[in-house]
């Protein structure tokens, strides 16, 4: 019983190496690409959807990384490893955006966020978490105080959810944007967080946990 009980284990954890495995070849493609794009970031041309969706998901980027650095460093290191991973693809990703903004001198952080999706009128979308799969306040802070499984399960949720809006972010970036570069950088987004996504699924499912519900 303690051998079937064992191999029971095993194989999700298997799972999770293997797409792990997965997930860190698609970092390298990603960082391949990123520097196949250094060469005409000078020419990119910014409409005002191009500059709106740069600012809000340069800012949705900073909340992933709040969440990475919030987690406890004696987590699981498989997850704390997915914690870095997520920390360090977004940081390079927002120095992407930002270098862009900051070639025309246009502010780093939006005005009305979400603009960019609504050109009617300017709006806020109001309350604390106007972008989608954004974690709130109390989310953040009780994620501080956990440890252990727990830390993991609700970071691993968290993530989820916030990955799950910033995918929704870039599809429909996709098809607004007019810039082909920062098109490239959000179908690239789309692909990396879904990877992402079902790595950390697999990591809930072997902690007898599920993603939060979205949106």
């Amino acid at each position: 019983m303690r051998q079937l009980a064992r191999n029971r284990l095993v194989r999700p954890v298997g799972i999770v190496l293997a797409l792990l495995v997965v997930l860190a070849f698609g970092v390298a493609l990603g960082d391949r690409l990123a520097t196949s794009r250094t060469a005409d970031e000078n020419t990119v041309r910014l409409s005002a959807t191009d500059i709106g969706y740069a600012q809000d998901m340069s800012v949705h980027h900073e909340q992933a990384i709040q969440l990475a650095n919030t987690l406890t460093r004696d987590c699981d290191p498989q997850v704390r490893v997915l914690a870095d991973r997520i920390s360090a693809a977004q940081t390079a990703e927002i120095a992407t955006m930002r270098g862009w903004l900051g070639l025309l001198e246009l502010p780093f952080v939006p005005a009305h966020p979400m603009q960019w999706l609504d050109d009617d009128e300017p709006h806020d979308h109001g309350g604390a978490t106007p972008m989608p799969g954004m974690a709130s306040v109390d989310e953040i802070t009780r994620l501080s105080t956990l440890r252990g499984a727990e830390a993991e399960v609700l970071f691993l949720q968290l993530m989820i959810r916030h990955h799950q809006g910033g995918i929704a972010m870039a599809r429909s970036a996709v098809d607004l944007v007019d810039s082909e570069p920062i098109r490239r950088l959000a179908r690239l987004l789309v692909a990396d967080q879904g990877n992402e996504i079902g790595v950390m699924t697999a990591m809930l499912t072997v902690r007898g946990a599920t993603p939060l519900s979205y949106p």
